[in-house]
């Protein structure tokens, strides 16, 4: 079954209804709704800054709009279920109501919150801890018929940032990717992406091995979603802080796309199209 997938190199995403081809790379812009995202919390705070914010990445060029209510930074508060659902529904629903045909997912490990923002307007959902934090998502993504995003990390909320051992990494990452696949697989989900987690269970250096061999995990035949935007791999390499790691941000952009990755998950959309418009160019035949 992968071997057969190997050789397909355009996926497509039914989101409901609504099909994403990815006969190249796209883009996905993020909208945190949290105080505390490690560079944007807090930014959004009125209906018209986030709608402002929406229009301006739509207008970019992000295929898709990432919502978010659980900053998943390191020593972030936890929040409730329904502190969460506060966050992302009235959100979802206006963004929905202005912006009706905009393909929007929702960021979220939890079934619950996943299955309401659906119900508001979310047609994917893009779970960090892969269906490992709660398993009845995988019976709410199948239900719904969206396509579901699988991030790897290890361990779980309280110690993905600190869990960074591996046999081999890249082995590792890819049966944790088979494992999964296999359960939505079970329950009957169509469409997976599947994202290796930059900063997530991993040191700046299982970081930067990653991203040079991210064409390894094409061989599991699914869509690859990378999410590098100013993130502290990056910016501290470099030293600086992820307000100034836009430039950064950019050059991954464009290593992670030669290695094989179709959606780019981002802070800026413009920058980021910018890098997926000179990859086309690059590989246009």
């Amino acid at each position: 079954m992968l071997i057969q997938q190997m050789q397909t190199t355009s996926y497509t995403l039914n989101c409901k209804g609504k099909l994403l081809v990815l006969d190249s790379p796209i883009v996905m812009g993020i909208l945190n709704t949290t105080p505390d995202s490690f560079f944007d919390g807090g930014k959004y705070q009125t209906e018209v800054d986030i709608l402002m914010q929406v229009d301006k990445m739509l207008y970019d060029g992000a295929n898709i709009i990432d919502i978010g209510g659980y900053s998943t930074r390191p020593n972030a508060s936890f929040i409730s279920e329904e502190e969460e659902l506060n966050r992302v529904l009235p959100i979802i629903q206006t963004i929905h109501q202005h912006f009706p045909t905009a393909i929007l997912s929702i960021d979220t490990f939890r079934s619950k919150v996943a299955e309401a923002a659906i119900e508001a307007g979310v047609s994917i959902v893009n779970d960090i801890s892969g269906g490992t934090e709660d398993e009845r998502m995988f019976e709410v993504v199948a239900t719904n018929n969206c396509p579901f995003i699988i991030m790897h990390r290890q361990g779980n909320l309280q110690t993905m940032h600190h869990e960074k051992t591996y046999q081999h990494l890249l082995t590792d990452i890819t049966d944790y990717f088979v494992q999964q696949i296999n359960k939505a697989n079970h329950f009957g989900i169509k469409d997976v992406v599947v994202d290796v987690g930059f900063g997530f269970s991993k040191t700046i250096e299982q970081n930067y091995a990653l991203l040079k061999h991210l064409s390894v995990f094409k061989q599991i035949g699914k869509p690859m979603l990378v999410g590098v935007s100013r993130k502290s791999m990056l910016y501290k390499l470099l030293d600086t802080t992820a307000e100034n790691a836009l430039n950064a941000t950019t050059a991954a952009n464009m290593v992670a796309l030669q290695n094989g990755a179709q959606i780019l998950r981002v802070h800026d959309v413009k920058e980021a199209m910018e890098c997926v418009k000179i990859w086309k160019a690059m590989n246009d035949k």
